[in-house]
């Protein structure tokens, strides 16, 4: 981004994809800390079956910590979401939702 602020409404639909150009999900919604003034994460939906089989039940979605996110332009840019699912840290888990 250009530093240019953006509403964050601009987020939700928004296709995200790894770094390595694997289809993650599309952003549904996201967490903000209101405190901060913050996004904290993006909830991502209608998921990539393959990379997400047998970690969130169908239907279901997850919350991608905001901190994974390098890039968001036309689409979302984030890292880490395929090695880290295979080998969680407690901390850095998607949350399914």
């Amino acid at each position: 981004m250009d530093g240019t602020p953006q509403e964050i409404t601009t987020l939700v639909g928004r296709e995200v994809y790894s770094q390595n150009g694997v289809f993650v999900g599309e952003v549904e919604d996201i967490r903000l800390d209101l405190d901060r003034q913050a996004v904290t994460g993006l909830a991502v939906g209608e998921l990539n079956g393959e990379l997400f089989e047998g970690s969130v039940d169908a239907g279901k979605g997850v919350m991608v910590p905001y901190r994974w996110v390098r890039s968001v332009g036309d689409i979302v840019l984030v890292s880490e979401v395929v090695e880290r699912l295979h080998e969680p840290d407690e901390e850095d888990e998607p949350v399914a939702v």
